[in-house]
């Protein structure tokens, strides 16, 4: 699983965790929907500042975001 893909998981986890919506989490984050549909479905190389920005609308630290047992495997791809 690439990098993309991982981050996309880790967010729709959290997100789903807190019952959010991906419409809900987009206004709390200041982001578009159809841009966290996407990340989600790792399809965006999200930058750093909107990692946090959904980070923080989702409540959690940027350690805990990248607290996650899929980013421990070293193997990632650059597709």
């Amino acid at each position: 699983m690439d990098v993309k893909s991982k981050i996309g998981l880790r967010i729709k986890n959290l997100r789903e965790l807190t019952s959010m919506s991906q419409k809900d989490l987009a206004y709390t984050a200041d982001l578009d929907r159809s841009y966290i549909a996407s990340v989600e479905n790792g399809q965006r190389n999200i930058s750093i500042m909107n990692i946090e920005k959904i980070a923080t609308a989702l409540n959690v630290t940027l350690k805990e975001f990248f607290n996650y047992d899929e980013f421990d495997n070293t193997t990632t791809s650059s597709k």
